[in-house]
């Protein structure tokens, strides 16, 4: 068998180890565009809309959510007039009828969406990227009072048209869409439409990125300062979960590693790979304590999806009327958004869609030996179909380590290696020859 090359990629902080990081010149080129003041300048024309509450006005062209969807539009329509051809706009609408709790009538919600298709006719993979354009304050069903929602989720959405903006200049083999989420604040109403039209449709959707509040860098009561750290929540034990899949994960003990779960470790290796100055904190759950965002409906259609937001939060700035009440400033301005802090999230977004779409398929049928008790570790797959790719990624990690800690590369479509499956858990992923890697996969066992 041909001899390995062993990478270390992600090592212990407390060992002085040298690590080689390489970039694809052509990411880091996409990334060097975003623009912190692009991102303000969205952010501050979307809080000029005064609310953009889900039961808002539709009818006035200067307020509410029906003027908001139509100006994220328009730029998504700008953008696909010099995109030669590549990105379509869209409005997708439907009904949502009266839930008894904070949908109060039928509705039209509308999603603002801009499709990147891929430039392969045999590459049928979707990535999906979101934040949610609707805003609220203090009371959740009042449509009328000033409802800024500069960071939530303004600044999510900003990170969205930035990313339409820049990508939509490039070719990728697969399919990215963009898209502002509407009625998050009500029920996730907009995520779980198109999550159902994904499923329904059956789309190829790989993987789907939410970003719900990634600009604020302080918070009350702890008065935390900090726009080097960004949270990352992933799903452990899938919402959906097959018997099938039940039985692998019980077999193998993957409760720690959900296909959510290895996008997680996956931007936490791609997004400091390009992204300077910031952490990505792996949160392993599925969001905050007992909350829920857009890619929540994903999740529980089956589909791999995980949320960014901001390491602490500012509840004096979040779901508040505006107004000064002993000495603090209530509400979701624009004046307290750190859109630095938001132009290193939005970075992070495009450095992994961007190399998952450049990337070759998964590596299939991939199996670990378990016909005999051994030491030494046996695991197989087969080519993806496609385009083949340069080599293969084994990752390894022991049990109770957080994140993958060597990847061991071969050309071949089988390893064995010195390493006790009793001690370590093992993923295969597909590497280009330009280093863009596709998402990891979890082996089964082979009898």
């Amino acid at each position: 068998m041909k001899k390995s090359v062993i990478i270390l990629l992600i090592v212990n902080s407390l060992l002085l180890s040298q690590v080689n990081i390489i970039r694809d010149k052509n990411i880091s080129s996409m990334i060097e565009q975003i623009s912190s003041k692009n991102l303000e300048n969205y952010v501050r024309q979307l809080v000029e809309f005064k609310t953009r509450h889900t039961l808002s006005t539709r009818s006035k062209t200067n307020e509410g959510i029906g003027a908001a969807c139509n100006w994220v539009m328009s730029k998504f329509q700008e953008f696909a007039k010099s995109s030669n051809g590549r990105l379509k706009a869209k409005l997708d609408s439907f009904y949502v009828d009266p839930d008894g709790r904070r949908i109060t009538r039928k509705v039209l919600l509308t999603n603002p969406m801009a499709i990147l298709k891929g430039s392969d006719p045999s590459d049928n993979r979707i990535f999906i990227v979101g934040g949610h354009i609707d805003s609220r304050a203090s009371e959740a069903n009042d449509s009328t009072s000033i409802a800024p929602g500069a960071n939530d989720d303004a600044s999510g959405v900003a990170a969205v048209i930035e990313l339409a903006r820049i990508m939509s200049q490039h070719e990728f083999p697969a399919t990215i869409i963009f898209v502002a989420f509407s009625g998050e604040e009500q029920g996730l109403y907009g995520a779980a439409h198109l999550a159902k039209k994904a499923k329904d449709e059956n789309w190829n959707l790989v993987a789907m990125l939410n970003n719900d509040m990634i600009g604020n860098s302080f918070s009350n009561e702890t008065y935390l300062k900090d726009n080097m750290q960004v949270r990352v929540f992933s799903e452990g034990i899938p919402f959906y979960e097959s018997d099938e899949m039940k039985t692998l994960r019980q077999q193998t003990n993957q409760e720690n590693d959900s296909k959510s779960r290895q996008l997680a470790r996956y931007i936490k290796e791609i997004g400091e790979r390009y992204v300077d100055q910031i952490e990505v904190k792996l949160v392993y759950r599925n969001d905050r304590f007992l909350r829920g965002g857009d890619h929540t409906p994903f999740n529980r259609q089956g589909f791999t999806a995980i949320r960014f937001c901001e390491m602490n939060e500012n509840y004096d700035h979040q779901h508040q009327n505006i107004r000064d009440e002993n000495g603090i400033k209530f509400g979701d301005l624009p004046e307290f958004v750190d859109f630095e802090y938001a132009r290193k999230i939005t970075a992070i977004n495009l450095a992994v869609l961007a190399n998952l779409a450049l990337s070759p398929l998964e590596p299939i049928n991939v199996g670990i030996e378990v016909k005999n008790v051994t030491n030494l570790s046996t695991l197989k797959w087969e080519t993806p179909q496609n385009r083949k790719p340069k080599g293969y990624y084994v990752l390894i990690r022991e049990t109770f380590y957080p994140f993958w800690q060597k990847k061991i590369y071969t050309e071949q479509t089988q390893i064995t290696l010195p390493y006790s499956k009793d001690n370590f858990f093992f993923a295969v992923q597909s590497v280009d020859e330009f280093g863009h890697e596709s998402l990891p996969v979890w082996p089964k066992p082979i009898r």
